[in-house]
């Protein structure tokens, strides 16, 4: 097999396996901190691992890094918990796709760091992405589960955007793995304090679901991704991720029954396209890394 067929089938094989990580969110009956605890923590295990076994360092070389990434690890966290929130008070159409306009914020976030203009084609880009969530939202309620859902996902995409920044700007000298293995790692102290002040019970079945996600749907897929990269075109792994959104209401359908409207679809194809193309646009524009801008 070639190299470029390698890349293309690890990518898409990271993306299924990042796709299917909002069916855990109904899956797994837990309170979502409890499952971010989970898959954070068996995340920054197999990573550990995996840079000892590869004699990378995880010393960083300045002090003030270490503050950077308690602030990566902390906006993790909240990435993660309003995640898997979205979903369970929704459906994984709602968590996935609201999550899905992380690139936008990205857009007009990145402006106001460089001290830049916000250009038109922004504005265009954000009016557009807002007819799609109209079109999710089927009332104007907070009291119903959409509205709910997709205000966590909006919080989930909105810190992966913060993230993906700061990560750009501040620890720029770490290869993706480190950082990574940060940010699970900071996520998971962070979260500890949720293991006292929510109730739940920790069943066998749960252990084995979090051990999943957090190793075979979380650190792996990562290592797919990074490996994709040495052989294909960043532009078209921007492309091909787009499809997580995809697979994830795919999974969905099948495993959950979980159908979404005609409403929901449409609204959900605006979405995503807008996302993708203010991703590549974005990378034209930057040239930025395309595992910085991500931090899948």
């Amino acid at each position: 097999m070639k190299a470029k067929t390698k890349g293309l089938l690890a990518a898409h094989v990271s993306v299924v396996l990042f796709g299917a990580t909002g069916l855990f969110g109904k899956f797994i009956i837990l309170p979502s901190p409890i499952i971010v605890i989970g898959r954070v923590f068996f995340a920054s295990f197999l990573l550990c691992a995996i840079l000892i076994v590869m004699k990378r360092s995880i010393k960083l070389r300045l002090w003030r890094d270490y503050k950077r990434m308690i602030v990566l690890g902390v906006l993790w966290a909240i990435n993660l918990v309003s995640f898997f929130q979205s979903v369970q008070v929704s459906t994984v159409a709602i968590g996935v796709l609201s999550f899905a306009t992380f690139p936008i914020f990205t857009t007009f976030l990145e402006p106001l760091f460089n001290k830049e203009k916000i250009t038109y084609a922004n504005v265009l880009i954000a009016i557009t992405t807002m007819i799609g969530i109209v079109l999710v939202i089927p009332e104007f309620d907070f009291g119903n589960s959409v509205v709910k859902g997709l205000l966590w996902g909006l919080m989930s995409g909105f810190s992966l955007a913060l993230l993906s920044i700061f990560s750009r700007r501040y620890v720029p000298r770490y290869s993706s793995l480190v950082v990574t293995f940060y940010q699970n790692m900071v996520a998971t102290i962070v979260l500890i304090p949720f293991l006292f002040l929510l109730k739940f019970e920790l069943t066998t079945g749960n252990i084995s679901l979090l051990l999943l996600l957090g190793t075979i749907f979380s650190a792996i897929p990562h290592l797919l991704l990074i490996n994709s990269l040495n052989s294909t075109k960043a532009q078209l792994v921007s492309i091909i991720l787009s499809l997580e959104s995809v697979y994830g209401i795919i999974f969905a359908i099948v495993f959950l029954n979980e159908l979404p409207t005609a409403r929901v679809i449409l609204g959900g194809i605006i979405i995503i396209g807008m996302s993708t193309y203010a991703t590549l646009r974005f990378r034209k524009q930057k040239g930025a890394d395309l595992e910085a801008v991500t931090q899948l």
